[in-house]
């Protein structure tokens, strides 16, 4: 199914339409201030197995993130979080950036890969908060890559529904999507280290 959502102001019915599908186990590809993703909730175990599929992703390897609505949901996944690094997080969130931080014991099996850490988004974009409001808990994201040999991620949802409409429950269209990751930055260390550059600029 292809859903039409306006990213500037999102429709309730809509949204509500969408986070019945994530609350039913489904799968779904909607948009984040950087590329179109894969979803599902974090605490459906079949639904994350899925994603890892189409995306050929091992569970115990990959890094897996989800997408939190604010830094205080953030706080209920990661291990304490310290003065330096929650400034950090406020200072860029909601923004393009994927933080990896130390996981607690709330983290559903699936996301603890060996180095016991998670990468959280808050992402800039109204779709997504809407979304994780109203499923009341996390999102996984997987960033949807294409085969393409000039454009490394899928950015028209058309083309996304065309290609991929018949292997997830959901496509959102919520517009033009970037071609640009999120910045990813780790803060399980003494200082914050760049992983991958992406759209995002750190500000230190």
């Amino acid at each position: 199914m292809l859903l039409k959502i306006n990213p500037d102001n999102p429709e309730g019915r809509k949204i509500d339409q969408a986070v019945d599908v994530l609350r039913e186990g489904g799968v779904i590809i909607y948009p984040t201030d950087t590329v179109y993703g894969l979803g599902c909730d974090i605490f459906n175990s079949k639904a994350v197995d899925r994603i890892c599929k189409l995306r050929g992703l091992d569970p115990v390897k990959a890094r897996l993130s989800f997408i939190c609505k604010d830094i205080s949901q953030v706080a209920d996944y990661a291990q304490q979080i310290d003065n330096t690094v929650f400034r950090l997080m406020k200072k860029h969130l909601p923004g393009a950036f994927t933080f990896v931080l130390n996981s607690n014991n709330k983290v559903p099996k699936m996301f603890k890969n060996r180095k016991r850490t998670i990468g959280v988004r808050i992402p800039d974009n109204n779709i997504c908060q809407v979304l994780v409001e109203g499923l009341d808990r996390p999102i996984l994201t997987a960033s949807l890559k294409s085969d393409d040999e000039i454009l490394e991620y899928f950015t028209d949802p058309i083309d996304i529904y065309e290609d991929l409409g018949k292997q997830v429950d959901l496509v959102i269209d919520g517009g033009i999507g970037k071609n640009q990751p999120s910045t990813v930055v780790d803060c399980t260390g003494a200082e914050p280290v760049v992983l991958r550059l992406g759209t995002g600029v750190l500000e230190l």
